[in-house]
Order: structure tokens, then sequence, then C-alpha cells
């Protein structure tokens, strides 16, 4: 909070240099206030989503609140000092593009698109692969991005797609998949999307964010200047965006930005508007590692703990594709993370590991109070 956040803004000032002095002097003083601990500003108005932060700023500093909320604080912020609700105007966008503009993006899409080739086991089983290394592309988060987009065996710690695959590939299923960012990640997670549409007839709900977050996390908007970029370009990419397009046209791929993929609060108090179409999907995939600390609650839990104990207050089964950018984990073992410990003091936050991380349906009982 003290460092990364105030570069951010930063970057933000740099990477808009047409915005009026009144917008470049309320993000400066944004990121001095975070560095001096100042009080949370107010929401302020319009505030569309004032239900989502009900009790978790109030009478808060910057540096002495949970870090979760915080963070995700800072952003909702931002879109109130660029005027966002009343612009429209991303100040992440030129980054956005830039990534829509390297050639790195459309290697992966040709490579991806090669792979959806092969039988349903394999082709999703390796788009699975595709769609968690992706994560490591954070624009907010840029150190994993040193790692690229393959990861080696060695850094899956845990790997469930014996469990993710017969439950991705369930005939007609309705699977729900929480995006993350924008850009490389985005493109292999539409490539699944359009793979379980046409092998198994699956219908996809793609959860977005509301508003620009994280530099990079992907809004409505996002995905669509996304399939446009792939229409321009053509090839096998042109026709990517078509079966994309019609599949939404058919209401096979439907596109749900809603405030609390923004918001503060961890999974298990998704409001019933989630609830009602997440608790009931065939499978439900969270991407990235905001959304893992997310479903985990940003905890240090013990060791002992499992994934399905840890979630079982979703009814619905649950896989988790994430490079770990953060400490938060469950389901590996003490002798592995020791290991870890001792190979790479980082291995928690330097975006070389990842998970695919799945468990089957759990009956949902009342969240423990004391978790």
């Amino acid at each position: 909070m003290r460092v990364r956040v105030p570069d951010i803004l930063a970057g933000v000032v740099r990477d808009n240099p047409d915005d009026p002095p009144r917008v470049t002097t309320a993000v400066t003083a944004l990121a001095d206030a975070i560095r001096a601990d100042a009080p949370l500003m107010p929401l302020g108005f319009p505030c569309p989503d004032e239900a989502e932060w009900s009790g978790s700023i109030d009478g808060r500093t910057w540096l002495q609140t949970e870090w979760f909320p915080a963070e995700c604080y800072v952003y909702r912020c931002l879109m109130s000092v660029v005027r966002y609700w009343e612009t429209g105007r991303d100040p992440f966008a030129r980054a956005k593009r830039r990534e829509l503009s390297d050639d790195e993006l459309w290697a992966l899409v040709d490579r991806a698109l090669d792979l959806a080739r092969s039988d349903p086991e394999t082709t999703v089983s390796a788009l699975l692969g595709f769609a968690l290394w992706g994560n490591r592309v954070d624009l907010s988060y840029s150190v994993g991005a040193a790692f690229g987009a393959h990861g080696a065996e060695a850094d899956l710690l845990v790997d469930d797609r014996d469990v993710a695959v017969p439950l991705l590939l369930s005939p007609g299923g309705d699977i729900h998949l929480v995006a993350d960012n924008t850009g490389r990640e985005l493109a292999a997670d539409l490539i699944l999307a359009d793979a379980l549409m046409s092998l198994c007839g699956a219908r996809i709900s793609l959860h977005a964010k509301m508003h620009p977050m994280f530099v990079s996390d992907a809004t409505a908007s996002d995905v669509w200047d996304l399939v446009s970029a792939m229409r321009a370009k053509g090839g096998a990419a042109h026709d990517l965006a078509a079966r994309l397009t019609r599949g939404f046209d058919d209401e096979r791929l439907r596109i749900l930005p809603d405030y609390f993929w923004n918001g503060p609060r961890f999974l298990w108090d998704r409001p019933p508007r989630l609830a009602r179409e997440l608790d009931r999907a065939t499978v439900v995939v969270l991407k990235g590692d905001a959304n893992y600390r997310r479903a985990v609650g940003d905890a240090i839990w013990p060791v002992a703990s499992t994934f399905s104990e840890v979630t079982e207050y979703l009814p619905a089964p649950l896989l988790c594709l994430r490079t770990m950018k953060s400490d938060a984990l469950v389901g590996v073992s003490e002798e592995q993370m020791s290991a870890l410990d001792h190979a790479d003091a980082k291995w928690r936050i330097n975006g070389r590991r990842g998970l695919i991380q799945g468990r089957p349906a759990k009956s949902a009982r009342p969240r423990d109070q004391e978790r």
C-alpha cells in the first residue's frame, strides 16, 4: 500500500496526460493520502455500489485496515476521482490497448486454438493449462510475467484436472467462469468457453468487473474490445470471434458484470442475486489470485485445512485457476510448503507457481462463526 499502489496511481497520471488538471491532481492526492495513512475517503456521489461497501470503510485509515478491502477500495476511489461514473472513461485503457497489440497475445491464441483440435478430454485439459498460466500476466503486479505463459510441471502445486475435466464436459452444463485479467488471460478463457460450448453444448456465464480494477481486470467492455480485436486480426481468431458472437446472440454465452466482484466481501457473503446463479451451477470457475483470496477469506489457514473444507459454503462444484501472488493457500502439504520455503523464499508471491484446485459439489451449511 505504501509503494506498489501509489506507483500504480502514478502510472494512471502518466498514461492519461490529456486528463483535466483537476483529475490529475485528485489522483496524485489519492496516492499521497494512502502513503500518509489518511482516513479512507467517503464514497461520494454517484455511488451505485453503496450497499457493497456498507460497514467496510467507516472509521478506517488506509494502512490500518484489512488488506483485501483496502486494496479493492483504492480502485473504487480512483473511479470517483477520475469521474468514471460520469464519463465512462477507463483510466487503464491505454495499458489494455497495448496488450491487445502485443504479438505474444496472438501467438497464444494461435497455439490454444491448435490445441482445441484434439479429443475433448485432451482439449479441455490443455486449455485449462493455458487459462491458468495466462494469469501470470497481471498489469497491477507484473512479477509473474517474467516466467512466461507456459508453466513447468514442477510449478503446478495442485492439479485437480481429473476432477475438473469431467465436470466441465458435462452435457449441457451451466458453467460460471469468474474472469480475472483481460488480454492474454481473457483470450485463453474465451477459447476455453468456445470449446465447451462446441464440445458439450455448455452455457457459459462469464462474470466480469462492473468497473476497472487492478489495472487489467476484465470488464464487459474489455470482453467486447478483445472480441473486436480478434475479428480484426482475421483467420482463426476472426472465426473464434464469430462463434463467440453467435453464442452471445443465442444466449449460450452470457457476460455478467456485478459490483460484488469489485467490492470487499468474501464469497461466503455473496448476495442473493449471485447465489441464485452460482449455487446451482454445474461448476464455478474462479480465475486469478484475488478471486482465490475472495474464496478462502484472504487468510492463513492451518496446514491441515483442505480446499473442500474451506469452501464448503458453496453448494456448487468449484474450480480455482490461480498463479500465486499472495500468501493465502489451502490444500498443500506441510512437506511441500517446507520444501518450497527452502528453495524459494518468495514462492507464495512471485507468480511462478500455480494451482488448478477443485472439488465436486458440497452440501452447504451455515458457516462456522469462528472462521
